[in-house]
């Protein structure tokens, strides 16, 4: 029987992410990162149209559209605002007037943007630490997506928010940026992939999970849940995603899934099972892709695919549908 990852490698070296790849996945950032920022930008234009209201920087307590945003160019975080009280912001506001807005004089509303836009930065910087992972995981589902839709398998999908499934349907455009699940039915039963998934037996969260199961026990507010997910044996497939594109990074993120899939064959172990495991990975470089080769030779890893070459990435989910 031929090994599901002889359908797309020949050898490590097809596992290895070439530089136009690279090249494409920082641009990809990017973009969103840009997007990401627009509701910032909006904001700091409206607070300075707000704040050219005001004659003297303490008339700025007297807005009440930009209080929010005074408390944020003070320094706080939307995290930090939970923890405070109303006389501590307080606080906050009057010493970002007087150290800050008064000594920049009749430009104190500039002063006040620049500073918004500092720590809004800041909360951008913490957004886009996980938009790699956000962006990959999205490319995947669209190819799971797409492969199911060729193979004229009807399928439904578990919106993240309200736990419901919903039906597939030819209008399905950035379903992949709001689900957590994808369940359909093949030849061997009913199959459910969920998304970042706390494995009972492993005691961890899993990327992506394989279950032989029917959607309609996993869904908002059922009582089989947990008692599904805690069945070891219900699990055919687990594998770990990294989307992130930095060669510098890549070294690492194979580290941290490899140590993940072991913990993973060693909870099954302990039951005796031995459900396939897979990897994805946008940045490979040649050490690494040597290594994951090794292990698919010898059995270890069952498939692996390069994130950012489609070839590899429709052959593993064309795998995981046929499973």
């Amino acid at each position: 029987m031929t090994k599901p990852y002889r359908k797309h490698l020949k050898s490590y070296n097809d596992l290895v992410t070439p530089y136009e790849a690279t090249r494409t996945g920082f641009i990809e950032i990017a973009l969103e990162k840009n997007r990401k920022a627009t509701p910032f930008i909006e904001e700091a234009k409206a607070l300075r149209i707000l704040a050219r209201k005001a004659k003297q920087p303490e008339e700025l307590v007297s807005i009440p559209q930009i209080q929010s945003s005074l408390l944020t160019a003070a320094g706080l975080s939307d995290k930090a605002l939970t923890h405070l009280t109303e006389r501590h912001k307080n606080e906050a506001v009057n010493n970002l007037i007087e150290n800050f807005l008064k000594p920049a004089g009749k430009k104190f509303a500039d002063e006040l943007v620049y500073r918004f836009l500092l720590t809004r930065g800041d909360t951008l910087g913490g957004m886009m630490r996980n938009i790699a992972g956000a962006l990959g995981e999205r490319k995947f589902i669209r190819s799971l997506i797409t492969m199911l839709s060729l193979l004229k398998m009807d399928y439904f999908w578990l919106h993240n928010k309200s736990q419901t499934w919903i039906a597939n349907s030819p209008d399905d455009a950035d379903i992949e940026k709001i689900l957590k699940g994808v369940s359909w039915q093949n030849e061997q039963g009913n199959r459910v992939l969920l998304f970042n998934t706390t494995v009972p037996n492993v005691g961890k969260n899993v990327d992506l999970c394989l279950l032989n199961c029917q959607h309609d026990n996993l869904g908002h507010r059922c009582d089989k849940k947990k008692e599904i997910i805690a069945v070891p044996t219900l699990y055919l497939a687990l594998g770990e995603l990294k989307g992130g594109v930095d060669p510098a990074g890549a070294d690492e993120h194979w580290k941290t899934a490899n140590t993940a899939l072991e913990r993973i064959r060693s909870a099954f172990s302990g039951d005796n099972l031995n459900p396939y495991t897979f990897f994805v990975g946008a940045a490979i470089e040649n050490a690494m892709a040597n290594e994951i080769f090794n292990q698919l030779r010898q059995n270890t890893l069952t498939n692996a695919a390069n994130l950012t070459n489609e070839k590899q990435l429709f052959s593993l989910c064309e795998w995981l549908i046929n499973i």
